[in-house]
């Protein structure tokens, strides 16, 4: 090798190197840094959970405490729940699904509200504790399992479902406008998590009648459908003193939805199309 080549491949080393320098610091740099995230100091928060045990039925329930650490938890509540039976209590029972907001399974009262504890963030504040309880005013199977036999039956009872005289005909579409489309929104993204239902006092006291704002609301999504043909037979259903008219517009149902829908309203319309006849 020449002398002129040797003095060229020195001179591109020695620019290698000392280009390459600042991002080998900053490589390191982030390692450090890295590592200092990984060693937070725990920071732990109190959660009190309700607990009974239907094999112990004599056994009062109880607040049961448990501590978990935010720094190695999701941001959840039900990230929480999971690595609470996942890491000290394999017997703490309740349900979940989806994690999405979507499937309405984890639906229990936290801090005195009904909601979804997949959509529900924890407070970062430690010195206060989180209370969890089941559903309120509803049979429990388990701990944070309540019973939703009766209001899955309710659902039933309102035939959820298009009913018709005239059927299109076969291979042929229900059609509907885009305008008789919309008026659907706000009703049928309903998940059935009953957290409406069970925030609402009428419904508290009169379950085995009242219908309760969840099945209601639904009811109403199937009277204003323009392809149902059974409207005025879906009302007359409801013409009884306690299927619809214990609602006392007392509003929980609006406030409590984990969905931001109006309960309320759409029984309110109920009640209009219903005097109107």
């Amino acid at each position: 090798m020449s002398i002129a080549l040797q003095t060229l491949k020195g001179s591109l080393n020695k620019r290698w190197i000392t280009a390459a320098a600042p991002l080998a610091r900053s490589f390191n740099t982030n390692a450090v840094n890295m590592m200092a995230t990984e060693t937070k100091e725990p920071n732990f928060k109190t959660f009190e959970i309700y607990r009974w045990n239907p094999d112990k039925p004599t056994e009062k329930p109880v607040l049961q405490e448990y501590k978990v650490d935010l720094n190695a938890c999701g941001p959840m509540v039900l990230d929480a729940l999971i690595k609470i039976k996942n890491e000290q209590d394999a017997t703490l029972t309740f349900r979940r699904s989806c994690r999405e907001g979507i499937c309405g399974s984890c639906a229990m009262n936290i801090e005195g509200g009904n909601t979804l504890a997949c959509i529900s963030k924890i407070d970062r504040d430690t010195s206060k504790n989180v209370k969890i309880y089941p559903l309120p005013h509803m049979n429990i199977v388990k701990d944070l399992v309540p019973d939703l036999t009766h209001f899955y039956n309710q659902y039933k009872s309102i035939e959820p479902y298009l009913k018709q005289t005239n059927p299109p005909a076969e291979n042929e579409e229900n059609l509907q406008s885009i305008e008789d489309r919309k008026k659907l929104d706000g009703l049928y993204e309903c998940i059935l998590c009953a957290c409406c239902s069970t925030s609402c006092p009428s419904y508290w006291w009169n379950q085995e009648e009242y219908l309760g704002p969840a099945v209601l609301m639904q009811a109403y999504r199937w009277m204003i459908d323009s392809r149902d043909q059974f409207g005025p037979q879906r009302r007359e259903k409801l013409q009884n003193k306690m299927s619809l008219y214990r609602c006392h517009t007392i509003m929980n149902c609006s406030k409590t939805c984990p969905k931001g829908l109006q309960p309320g309203a759409a029984i309110a319309k109920i009640k209009l199309m219903m005097a109107a006849e």
